[in-house]
């Protein structure tokens, strides 16, 4: 008989520990996480007796994936000390869930191959071949700078109707964390929406957001090159990722907030409708940049406050969501204008895909139409998985939801976004479900996960003869 002994078992989880590629232990560390987090955040110490396990496992899902979709009411279900674990677990979330279990698993596993460090490098967004602890110290620090200048920006010029100077800084640092990894989640029952005409609040918020979304690699190149600008180093040695990324996120936030200016200019009792013109262009211009990703609103959202075609442009958004290596979701800018840069080389006939003067690799192409396919597959997978039986309950009353509310919900989560239209909290346990799923997936990176369930396999030396098909 197999021995049962404690260390005959402590040695077979250790076998079992050693197998885990990066992919597996990424996801196995993060469901530990989302446990240990869900007990912490159910007990007495952090919440009100209204929220219990589940409603605990759903939060934390949804802090540890920076998304702030929430069936509860952060400001008053918790406490002091479960408002800071929440800030904690989306510190944890928004820098990096990957990027934290790869620099974990150095010390777990125990192993320094190149082989391995290659690996790690790839699962962090490839950050290089070096050590992983320089660079996450170098993302703490960007991101402490950038919470901070929020946070006292915020503190003198922001939440100045807030009189008690020590719930002001709190809600200050709170809304800085999650603005800054993209979150959107809000102390407030009605999220931002009383700080509508702020300017301060608009302008931070939204900054920190945008910082958040481009990702530390682009960061680290802007400030290099601001640190060398007594060299004159020119413009023109931007890298093309930093190039792409800067271009892309500029365009989609213009873009996003006149396309929403125009949907809802033209709706009746829209949630532009009545606002000035200086009103419309600040809503417009918030929503555009939080629907890609963070979730904050200063307007109420719902099906009758918006229009279809307004609905439809924000699904839009956050399928795209932010960039490579930020604290975002989506496909990534990136993804998206490589795909248009196949479409625009596919017009002009040519064979290679070109993009400001580079021609790019054909695996890069072939990854960024694998990842927009297999993530739009994945959320008409969720869409309908909430569309089976009844999903509504609680203050629902047995309501039923349209296709286009479902399918909004579930871009939201998957996108990591956070962005509700009073979908979520009046779905049952099998549509909570169904969006915990989603967050989780989507904030791991849909290849990833697929990466983890097939592994990696070799690459066949065996070729095969070419062939045509009508297209």
């Amino acid at each position: 008989m197999p021995s049962r002994s404690p260390e005959a078992l402590g040695g077979r989880l250790l076998r079992w520990r050693h197998r885990l590629s990066v992919p597996q232990f990424t996801i196995f560390t993060g469901a530990l996480l989302i446990a240990a987090g869900t007990l912490l955040l159910a007990s007495p110490l952090c919440s009100t007796d209204d929220v219990g396990l589940w409603q605990a496992l759903f939060t934390v899902t949804s802090a540890l994936t920076v998304t702030g979709l929430s069936i509860i009411d952060v400001g008053k279900d918790l406490t002091f000390f479960g408002q800071v674990t929440l800030a904690a677990l989306i510190i944890v979330g928004g820098l990096g869930l990957m990027a934290i279990t790869t620099f974990l698993q150095g010390f777990v596993q125990g192993r320094s191959g190149l082989r391995l460090r290659l690996d790690k490098g790839r699962a962090l967004d490839e950050f290089g071949v070096g050590g992983i602890g320089p660079t996450f110290h170098q993302i703490l620090i960007a991101a402490g700078c950038f919470m901070g200048a929020g946070t006292l920006m915020l503190y003198i010029f922001g939440f100045t109707d807030i009189s008690n100077h020590g719930e002001r800084l709190w809600a200050a640092m709170f809304h800085c964390i999650s603005a800054y990894n993209n979150a959107g989640f809000g102390l407030w029952n009605d999220n931002l929406v009383g700080y509508q005409a702020n300017p301060v609040v608009n302008g931070v918020i939204g900054a920190l957001i945008v910082s958040g979304g481009i990702g530390w690699r682009v960061t680290n190149e802007l400030w290099q090159l601001f640190r060398k600008r007594s060299a004159r180093q020119p413009l023109r040695h931007i890298s093309l990722h930093t190039r792409l990324v800067l271009r892309s996120t500029l365009l989609l936030i213009v873009l996003g907030a006149l396309g929403l200016l125009f949907t809802e200019r033209f709706a009746p009792d829209g949630v532009v409708h009545s606002l000035s013109l200086w009103g419309k262009l600040q809503v417009t211009l918030f929503q555009s940049i939080t629907t890609r990703t963070a979730g904050f609103n200063t307007v109420p959202l719902s099906i009758e406050t918006l229009s279809e075609a307004g609905l439809l442009l924000m699904i839009v958004l956050m399928f795209i969501g932010a960039s490579p290596g930020g604290t975002g979701g989506g496909i990534k800018t990136t993804t998206f204008a490589v795909l248009m840069g196949a479409t625009r080389s596919t017009l002009e006939g040519r064979q290679t895909v070109i993009i400001h003067k580079h021609e790019l690799a054909g695996d890069i192409v072939l990854k960024a139409v694998g990842v927009a396919l297999a993530s739009a597959l994945f959320v008409v997978l969720m869409t309908l998985l909430l569309g089976i039986g009844p999903t509504t309950g609680g203050a629902s009353g047995g309501q039923s939801f349209s296709f286009l509310e479902k399918l909004f919900t579930c871009m939201s989560a998957f996108g990591t976004v956070g962005l509700d239209i009073g979908v979520t909290a009046n779905l049952n346990r099998w549509g909570q479900l169904v969006l915990i799923v989603g967050m989780f997936v989507g904030r791991i990176g849909i290849m990833l996960l697929l990466s983890a369930l097939y592994g990696s396999r070799p690459q066949s030396r065996v070729g095969y003869p070419r062939a045509d098909l009508f297209l």
